[in-house]
């Protein structure tokens, strides 16, 4: 369903962003008190629609459960809010920095000040939490805010809409609905930042309409996030995590893992350990309450091509838990699969998934483990399973990723003090910890000459105290006769 763009007040998004930075200029940046105080408004509105929420987007998904709601989304709201209402006035506060051997008189510091405008554009697999994490972000940095939530999760951007325009004028926080052209005319509009979270082909298109206004982007994209499990580390832990972070949300989350790498002694014992664990963690099977849906029939379809590629190329196809066939009997229900020997050939294999599947390779060596992960684009997160030793070390150093989790699956994303962020085809930019509002403020030097201004004696002419001085900073000087 796509919802037609509904101006607010009168107001197309053109117009918005121009009341809401000619406001910014009016009243300049706004102090800690003013920024807590939108905080704790935010704050205040999201715990009085917690039940509208989880209503909205189950709607939206067909199905997805409260708990996992409140869990993966209110709760994580939640937390960043309250991380950045206590660090704020650390944020705020000017950094020193050092001067020139020449400018010890004088001060050097950095303020970091409001942007002025930023555009957020948010996905559809957790759209309350991306919507809401980057907007809090946004205001403690002393922000105005235009917002675009997706059109795939209609009822969601609905409730958001009106519980925005409930807490704030909409020359401070305003939302934009509409669908995907509504999306290309707001990533093209001239905003002092934008941030965007989603494909990596949408992001793609995102930049280069931001790139006509130069405006500065944060890409939180996706890509093929591997978990690697050491030999001898298929245990429940390891599987607990796995499943966890494979299935939560139906598999759709930008972090979970897209492939694992599991050694050729324990690949049958994956398998095995697996299929329990989703019967543990899904008692009811995929028809269950705690189990999600796919979000729509388009992206159910592209999965189901995805398993039958592949088994066609020769791979195992492995339906696990309880009761796996009766995934059919729900709209839009995909039950948790393996794919075991994938080719590199096969579709699922080259692109994010998405989904409650996850294929398996094999691996002998940790080197190999390496080589495989760079020879493919860079992931937006890693995770490792076993010991904290030479091979965890090695994998850490020659790997790049996004963020990497050691032991556990998706946990990284939670800890608020973190940056989280990818690199290359996962994304570009970080928020979330202090990166998140060091990325919505400008970083402006500001240097204060002291009394004393021995820089005023290096000035032409030149003379003796030249020569002086770039011989100490050089080694040798020219001869001020010259």
């Amino acid at each position: 369903m796509t919802i037609p763009v509904e101006p607010i007040q009168g107001l197309d998004a053109a117009d918005l962003l121009a009341r809401q930075r000619s406001a910014f200029l009016r009243a300049g940046p706004p102090s800690l008190e003013q920024r807590k105080a939108q905080l704790a408004r935010l704050r205040a509105v999201v715990l009085a629609n917690r039940e509208t929420v989880q209503e909205a987007i189950s709607a939206d998904f067909g199905h997805r459960s409260h708990h996992e709601t409140d869990l993966m989304e209110l709760a994580g709201v939640i937390q960043s809010i309250d991380y950045l209402t206590r660090n704020l006035r650390r944020f705020m506060k000017p950094e020193r920095r050092h001067v020139g051997i020449f400018s010890r008189s004088g001060q050097a510091w950095v303020e970091h000040q409001p942007k002025g405008v930023v555009g957020v554009m948010a996905p559809w697999n957790y759209p309350f939490a991306l919507t809401f994490i980057p907007l809090a972000t946004a205001l403690a940095a002393g922000n105005r805010v235009m917002l675009k939530p997706s059109e795939l999760t209609p009822r969601t951007s609905e409730v958001i809409q009106r519980m925005l325009a409930d807490t704030f004028p909409a020359d401070e926080v305003a939302v934009v609905l509409g669908g995907p052209e509504t999306g290309a005319a707001f990533s093209g509009l001239p905003f002092d930042h934008l941030l965007f979270t989603g494909s990596t082909q949408v992001g793609r298109k995102v930049m280069k309409a931001a790139s006509d206004n130069l405006v500065p982007v944060t890409l939180e994209l996706g890509g093929k996030s591997p978990v690697i499990v050491a030999r001898g580390h298929v245990n429940d832990r390891t599987m607990g995590s796995v499943v966890f972070g494979k299935l939560s949300n139906g598999g759709q989350t930008c972090v979970a893992p897209d492939y694992a790498l599991v050694h050729e002694d324990d690949l049958e014992a994956f398998v095995a350990q697996f299929d329990a664990m989703v019967a543990r963690s899904y008692p009811e099977g995929p028809t269950g309450r705690d189990y999600t849906s796919i979000i729509s029939d388009r992206h159910y379809a592209r999965l189901v091509s995805l398993v039958d590629d592949a088994r066609s190329r020769g791979a195992r196809v492995v339906e696990a838990g309880v009761n796996p066939q009766s995934a059919r009997n729900r709209v839009r229900t995909l039950a948790p699969t393996l794919v075991v020997g994938a080719t590199d050939e096969s579709a699922i294999m080259q692109e994010e998934i998405f989904g409650p599947i996850l294929p398996v390779r094999t691996y002998r060596n940790i080197d190999e483990v390496i080589d495989y992960v760079n020879a493919r684009p860079r992931p937006l997160a890693l995770y490792y399973f076993g010991n904290h030793d030479c091979e965890c070390e090695a994998l850490l150093a020659r790997t790049t990723s996004g963020n990497t989790g050691i032991n556990n699956t998706l946990m990284h994303v939670a800890q608020d003090d973190l940056p989280f962020g990818g690199i290359g085809p996962s994304g570009m930019g970080a928020y979330h910890g202090i990166e998140g509002f060091r990325s919505m403020s400008h970083a402006k030097g500001v240097f204060a000459q002291g009394r004393w201004n021995l820089p005023s004696l290096l000035r032409a002419p030149f003379g003796k105290f030249a020569d002086f001085a770039l011989k100490g900073v050089l080694g040798a000087g020219r001869k001020s006769a010259d």
